[in-house]
C-alpha cells in the first residue's frame, strides 16, 4: 500500500524513523526503520537513512507491505501452550523446528503447528488472520515466546521489545570454562564483514549489544552451564557474543567450528540454548506476566553427561 505525505509548516525537525513512528502507530520503530532499510520508505524520493532530519516542506512516500495472512494450512506438530487468552499465544518451542515457513522448510513450523491448535480449538484461521510472531528463535534454540492475536496486542508487546522492558531469561551449555563467574559483555556487533551470514566484531555496522552472563555450573574445564541475559536484541547476539569471550556454545558450530560438536565421547546434537524465562506487560491487564520452560530432555541429557566426565 503506497502512502504520500508532506511535511507541513510548524512541524518540529526531528529524525525521520521518530516522526513516522508517531504518525504511524500500527507500526513499529523497528519495522519503521526496517522499511526504510529495505528503501520502501523515500524521502524526496530518495533513499535516506533512519537518522535523516526531517523538516517542512519534504516529501515522504511509504511502500507498506499487507499484514501477513495465515493461509498455511495446519499440521499435527508438538505445541507446549504455557498460556492463552484472547489477545496472547504463550507456548514452548521446541527445538529443530523453524518458527515461520521459509525456503526449505515449508511445513512442520511452528505456524503450522499453531493454526492446527486453532482449528482443533474451533477457531477459524479467517478469526486469527491477523496473528503476528513479536519474536523469534532460531530453529535449533527451543523455549519461551509470545505470540500476538490481534495487531495492537503486536504493537503493544513490539514495543517492550523495542525498549527493552521485557524479561528474557536463556540458558546454555558452553565450551570451555569463562575466566569469571558473572560479567556484562558490551561489545558492538553487526554483519560480518566477509561472510554476511554470520554475525562478528568485524562489521562497517556496528550496533551496540550488551550480554549479561553468570555460570550456573562448571563442568571442569571442557564446558560450563551458563545464565544469559541479554539487554539488548540483536540478531545472534548470544551465540555470537559467547563465542567472541572464547566459549562459544556447544553444538554451535557456525560460531564454534567443528570442536563444540564432540566433548570427548559426547556427541552435541544442535545448539545448546534454550530460552527459559520470557517476561512482559500484557497489553490490557496492565500486570507483568512471567512464563518459564525448563530445558528439554536432549539438554538435559547432555548436562548429565558432563557431569559424569568432569
Amino acid at each position: 500500500m503506497i502512502t504520500e505525505f508532506v511535511i507541513t509548516q510548524g512541524e518540529t525537525r526531528k529524525r525521520l524513523d521518530v516522526f513516522l513512528c508517531h504518525r504511524e502507530r500500527n507500526i513499529s520503530r523497528t519495522g519503521i526503520r526496517r522499511l526504510i532499510e529495505l528503501g520502501r520508505i523515500r524521502l524526496n524520493a530518495a533513499v535516506v537513512k533512519s537518522s535523516h532530519i526531517v523538516k517542512p516542506g519534504d516529501h515522504i512516500t511509504m511502500d507498506t507491505p499487507q499484514p501477513e495472512l495465515l493461509t498455511i494450512g495446519g499440521e499435527e506438530v508438538s505445541l507446549e501452550i504455557l498460556h492463552e487468552d484472547d489477545l496472547l499465544l504463550v507456548v514452548n518451542k521446541p527445538a529443530g523446528i523453524v518458527v515461520h515457513p521459509t525456503s526449505g522448510n515449508w511445513s512442520g513450523t511452528l505456524l503450522n503447528a499453531i493454526l492446527s491448535h486453532f482449528q482443533t480449538d474451533q477457531h477459524s484461521t479467517e478469526e486469527h488472520s491477523n496473528v503476528r510472531f513479536v519474536h523469534r528463535l532460531d530453529k535449533s534454540t527451543s523455549g519461551v515466546m509470545v505470540i500476538a492475536k490481534t495487531p495492537e496486542a503486536h504493537r503493544a508487546i513490539g514495543i517492550q521489545f523495542e525498549h527493552h522492558t521485557i524479561t528474557r531469561i536463556y540458558e546454555a551449555l558452553v565450551w570451555g570454562s569463562p575466566n569469571t563467574m558473572q560479567e556484562v559483555i558490551d561489545l558492538p556487533i553487526g554483519r560480518d564483514i566477509k561472510n554476511t551470514k554470520l554475525i562478528s566484531a568485524q562489521t562497517v555496522e556496528p550496533k551496540r549489544a550488551i550480554t549479561e552472563y553468570k555460570v550456573i555450573q562448571r563442568f571442569g574445564e571442557k564446558a560450563s552451564r551458563v545464565k544469559l541475559l541479554p539487554r539488548t536484541g540483536r540478531t545472534h547476539q548470544l551465540r555470537t557474543h559467547m563465542a567472541l569471550i572464547g566459549c562459544p556454545i556447544l553444538g554451535d558450530i557456525m560460531y564454534g567450528e567443528d570442536k563444540v560438536s564432540q566433548i570427548e565421547e559426547l556427541t552435541i546434537p544442535r545448539v545448546m540454548l534454550h530460552a527459559r524465562t520470557l517476561g512482559f506487560q500484557h497489553p490490557t491487564l496492565g500486570c507483568f506476566q512471567k512464563y518459564s520452560a525448563d530445558p528439554p530432555s536432549d539438554m538435559q541429557a547432555i548436562c548429565q553427561a558432563l557431569e559424569h566426565q568432569a
